[in-house]
């Protein structure tokens, strides 16, 4: 088994912060930084700010922008019920 460095990501954390300058090497080929290439795990992206307070302006218009396709099908009120219910819900508990 081969370790692939461009597949992977670092990240340098000191005294509290992210450390930029910090990289890292692998056979001779540097491992790209989370500042560089956000990540996406169990459903979140996370980059160097290693904040969420974007996480919930995104929830937010993901959620407003979902309900009003929902609300713009031609579908009968049970079956928009059926697409909040099965299609936008499992979105924001990792379900899907």
């Amino acid at each position: 088994m081969e370790f692939k460095p461009k597949k992977s990501l670092s990240l340098s954390i000191r005294r509290g912060k992210v450390d930029e300058a910090t990289t890292f090497t692998v056979a001779e080929q540097q491992i790209p930084t989370v500042s560089l290439e956000p990540v996406k795990s169990l459903g979140r992206w996370y980059d160097s700010s290693m904040k969420d307070t974007r996480r919930g302006a995104e929830t937010l218009e993901l959620t407003s922008e979902s309900l009003l396709a929902i609300n713009k099908c031609g579908l009968q009120g049970k079956f928009k019920i059926w697409c909040l219910q099965f299609m936008l819900f499992p979105n924001f508990y990792g379900h899907s």
